[in-house]
């Protein structure tokens, strides 16, 4: 972690990350909404709207945000550039946790939060080379650079793919483990191809190809859980099952 990181407290460094995944994904940076997501993450599994407004402030004072009493945050450009870098360490270690240690996607979240507040700039550095400066963490979620740039592949909910175009799982969102341990299960997990064969009607569940079409097998996902998954339609050859 950068020296000028290391001041914060692990609480403040875990906003500004809540933060910017908010404003990655275009949601308000609301009281409510980090109380509940922060509080998450406390021992006690709750946080005071008091105790969040707080925090905003001190991150504030520090040039961080931007902050209206009563309608949220954003954040500042100097926070998005300190919360991108605390989102890479997290995000690498999300990976070398996956593909290194063995770890599944539904564990890597919090041990990367216990991890992350320790590791030296030169241990993120090898970290990066190890695992061939990767460009997405194991959910599919963009890794910033160093220079804190993005690389985001455009994707659609499941939900939403034509029957028969094939696709391949991109992104899975990682705030839930006990999604991510029954997405696991189902097999649909980022790098899965995935092909929608029917809709049940009045809002059914989807009758979906997981895994290629010769050694897959289909599976019955209802329409929010598919809403949640991210995925890329790729061009095929005929289907020799239409």
């Amino acid at each position: 972690m950068a020296p000028e990181t290391r001041e914060l407290s692990v609480r403040a460094v875990d906003c500004l990350k809540l933060c910017y995944k908010l404003h990655e994904r275009d949601e308000h940076i609301t009281t409510s909404a980090m109380r509940e997501r922060l509080g998450a993450l406390e021992p006690s599994g709750q946080l005071s709207d008091a105790t969040v407004t707080q925090l905003f402030k001190s991150l504030a004072e520090r040039g961080y945000v931007d902050h209206t009493p009563y309608h949220g945050v954003t954040l500042t450009p100097r926070g998005v550039t300190i919360a991108a870098e605390l989102v890479r360490h997290h995000r690498l270690l999300e990976l070398f946790l996956v593909r290194i240690m063995g770890f599944g996607l539904d564990e890597v979240d919090a041990e990367a939060d216990r991890l992350e507040h320790a590791i030296s700039e030169a241990f993120e550095e090898r970290m990066d080379i190890l695992l061939g400066h990767p460009t997405e963490d194991p959910h599919g979620d963009p890794i910033p650079s160093k220079a804190g740039a993005v690389t985001v592949a455009p994707t659609r909910p499941l939900s939403d793919l034509e029957l028969g175009q094939p696709a391949v799982i991109k992104r899975v969102s990682d705030d839930d483990a006990e999604k991510l341990r029954y997405l696991a299960t189902l097999g649909l997990v980022p790098g899965t191809p995935v092909c929608v064969r029917e809709r049940a009607p009045f809002g059914g569940p989807l009758r979906v190809q997981v895994g290629d079409p010769d050694d897959g097998h289909e599976q019955a996902v209802g329409p929010q859980l598919a809403a949640a998954i991210g995925v890329v339609p790729i061009a095929s050859g005929p289907d020799r099952r239409q």
